[in-house]
């Protein structure tokens, strides 16, 4: 799941919990709401944690040392 598809499903919960106000026998819709945006969040966090903070490979720079004796063997990179 997407940070899309969690905000999808944190919209579409809060309408069913707050704005819908049709009684069904044996299901609450205000229950349905709060279960499919606490779905949402967790689906953003687990996104966020898994994609957000990636270690990127820092490039290292080196600098060599170059002598005047070419018979010297070149130091060890």
């Amino acid at each position: 799941m997407g940070i899309g598809a969690g905000l999808f499903l944190i919209a579409l919960g809060a309408i069913l919990a707050f704005a819908v106000t049709v009684d069904l026998q044996g299901i609450d819709l205000q229950v349905i709401g709060w279960i499919l945006m606490l779905i949402g969040i967790v689906g953003i966090l687990i996104s966020v944690f898994y994609w957000g903070p990636r270690k990127r490979a820092s490039a290292t720079t080196r600098e060599r040392i170059y002598t005047d004796d070419p018979t010297q063997p070149p130091p060890p990179l």
